[in-house]
């Protein structure tokens, strides 16, 4: 249960340092199908059905959505016409790297009950070497821990 509240928390957390329209904002299926075609560009919706383990109908419908928002493009696959090859726009990728670089430290600070930098910092580099043990291949749609300070090398 404490496992479970851990992450709960932390994804509070992480949302609340989010600026604009995020993945956090989007139902947890539609942003797992999001976050796997950033980190895996190019793929086709069949793989994105096998590595998510959701329906392809709903997978078919959120990347249809997706393209008419304009967060990705899809394509016929040159190989296999009967395949559909989705890949994110340039600006959706812009998008998530204003995210990516939004610091943390400010939602860390509050959840810490206004703790001192350092111990903002503290908890960064633990929840880094988390993340770097638990979601190896986290480069998609997601966030990183970086705090601004890490980033400065302060």
């Amino acid at each position: 249960m404490q496992l479970y509240l851990l992450g709960r928390r932390l994804t509070k957390i992480g949302e609340s340092a989010f600026v604009g329209p995020s993945i956090a904002d989007l139902p947890p299926g539609v942003a797992l199908i999001l976050a796997d075609v950033f980190a895996h560009p190019g793929t086709s919706i069949g793989e994105v059905v096998q590595r998510t383990g959701l329906p392809q109908g709903h997978v078919s419908k959120s990347v249809a959505r997706f393209r008419n928002r304009g967060a990705v493009t899809t394509a016929t696959d040159p190989a296999d016409g009967r395949r559909t090859l989705v890949t994110p726009t340039a600006s959706a990728r812009e998008a998530v790297a204003r995210q990516r670089a939004a610091p943390i430290d400010a939602a860390l600070t509050e959840a810490l009950g206004g703790a001192p930098p350092a111990a903002v910092q503290a908890t960064v580099v633990l929840l880094e070497d988390l993340a770097a043990r638990l979601v190896p291949n986290a480069g998609g749609a997601g966030g990183s821990t970086r705090s601004a300070s890490a980033r400065d090398g302060r």
